[in-house]
């Protein structure tokens, strides 16, 4: 079994809010992985005591301890138990019912001598590759439906968008929302290697347009997951200034790759 994992922080003077993991049973006949891209809030109150990477630190250790523990718990109980695991943590200073108490978009995968099990929450990415090579994504899309105009302040988003119905959803404080990921189950045959992507490092394809999802996996599989990283990090600068593509993003995102071939 061939994994890879890499997570750069985009600006060097700051934490890194992503998590990747990778873990690998004993046995040597499944494993896990897991990747969280913690949302950075506006400036502003959050109503929390606590950092995006304190969260996402805590809640990335707490759903790779119970994915590869509970092996009979589907996913989306998984994902709940580590929400309240995580929520336990915060103390009474910590008001979980701000909009903007952290929280984290959520790609895992676990993998079994029978099946492969996958979980996506909000816009971080999954690619799964087939035995002939073929590559389809697992994308929880909804953001990325909504409308412009309902997404051109952050109040209007606080108030209509952010963990509602109708808008989208990320990992905070209430363990109900991780049945509102996309989920789903494979067999273990129709799966050769699995990709998943924070949004930093899927600007390759959806920001900056080099490619799609098959050729991003291409890139990965024969050059490494830090070679996507560097590539991503080379098309920020050279249009940091003309911002083509960029538009009113920040110029450099944590990125974060984890692949793993089965």
């Amino acid at each position: 079994m061939r994994t890879e994992l890499v997570s750069e922080p985009g600006d060097v003077q700051r934490p890194n809010e992503d998590f990747a993991s990778v873990a690998l049973p004993a046995s040597g006949r499944g494993g896990v992985l897991v990747v969280l891209d913690g949302v950075t809030p506006p400036a502003g109150p959050t109503g929390c005591l606590h950092s995006v990477e304190w969260f996402t630190a805590r809640l990335g250790g707490a759903l790779t301890e119970l994915a590869v523990s509970l092996t009979d718990v589907p996913l989306t109980e998984v994902l709940s138990r580590a929400i309240v695991r995580t929520a336990e943590t915060h103390g009474e200073g910590c008001d979980l019912s701000h909009p903007r108490t952290p929280q984290a978009t959520v790609v895992t995968a676990r993998w079994s001598p029978e099946s492969v099990e996958y979980l996506v929450l909000s816009d971080s990415a999954l690619l799964v590759e087939a035995p002939d090579g073929s590559v389809s994504a697992v994308l929880d899309d909804r953001l990325s439906r909504l409308p412009r105009a309902s997404l051109a302040t952050d109040a209007l988003i606080d108030a209509n968008l952010r963990n509602k119905e109708g808008g989208f959803f990320t990992a905070a404080a209430d363990p109900s929302v991780a049945g509102r990921a996309v989920t789903g189950v494979l067999p273990r045959a129709s799966v050769r290697a699995l990709l998943a992507l924070t949004d930093g490092a899927a600007r390759w394809v959806e920001k900056f347009h080099e490619g799609g999802w098959p050729d991003l996996f291409a890139l990965v599989r024969k050059e490494g997951a830090q070679a996507l990283v560097d590539r991503v990090r080379e098309l920020e600068r050279a249009d940091a200034e003309p911002r083509t593509h960029l538009g009113r993003s920040k110029t450099h995102d944590d990125a974060s790759a984890v692949y793993a071939e089965l």
